[in-house]
């Protein structure tokens, strides 16, 4: 049984060619583009293969005398020349479809999230509560968010340009001084999952880390209460 849980396993990082296992709607579609793309770049590259076999097999040298010559084949160079037209028309077309799906945004998200990112950490404002969660250099601030939820993040930053990244979102976005970015998801996966900034932005960059926990809706509930019960006696 154990043999086949890690067969398992290892299948399923195969078919998910080196990303980390999404765990949001968003990621999902981001993880599908990039396995269509590597399925395109295969079949590229088996039918280029296969030409160089066919034509070091069938085209080798077999005597003195001189092949055939031709100045051109037409139908071969219209070929070559229409078919990566093709190829890339096809790509950018699902690129631009995914990305437009990336920055869709919902009239009215279930819960938003203020993030501000400083030199060297992070802090997560929720508005709808007036609940903050405050990090410091070696201590991780941990985002909560609720599953099967939409959370808008609308980032900004003091100081210098951060970048948001989550792994498991397959997703990250810059958090440029004086321009607000802002995007959404949907988690679908309970967890706790890592979180880091992935620009250089100064000496401490390295701790700027973090924690990202996905819970039921009940628990996020209370995470709410317990921040505000906190906030009061304080």
């Amino acid at each position: 049984m154990l043999g086949a849980a890690a067969s398992a396993c290892a299948s399923n990082e195969f078919t998910r060619l080196a990303m980390p296992e999404p765990i949001t709607e968003q990621a999902e579609r981001v993880l599908t583009l990039w396995q269509g793309s590597w399925i395109a770049a295969f079949a590229v590259g088996f039918v280029v293969w296969g030409l160089i076999l066919w034509s070091v097999i069938f085209h080798r040298k077999r005597s003195e005398a001189l092949p055939p010559q031709v100045r051109y084949n037409l139908p071969i160079e219209v070929l070559y020349t229409a078919v990566p037209f093709v190829i890339i028309a096809v790509l950018f077309y699902f690129t631009a479809r995914d990305q437009n799906y990336l920055n869709e945004f919902s009239d009215d998200p279930d819960v938003r999230v203020n993030v501000v990112a400083f030199q060297w950490s992070w802090q997560f404002d929720y508005p709808q509560h007036g609940v903050s969660v405050v990090g410091i250099p070696g201590q991780d601030p941990t985002l909560v968010i609720p599953e099967g939820q939409s959370v808008r993040f609308h980032m900004t930053s003091p100081d210098v340009i951060h970048s948001f990244w989550v792994p498991a979102f397959l997703f990250k976005r810059d958090v440029i001084p004086g321009r607000p970015n802002d995007f959404e998801i949907t988690p679908t996966k309970r967890g706790t999952f890592r979180g880091r900034c992935a620009e250089l932005c100064g000496v401490d960059h390295s701790r700027m880390l973090f924690k990202v926990k996905v819970v039921s809706p009940a628990e996020y509930d209370k995470f709410i209460a317990d921040q505000k019960a906190a906030g009061s006696a304080q």
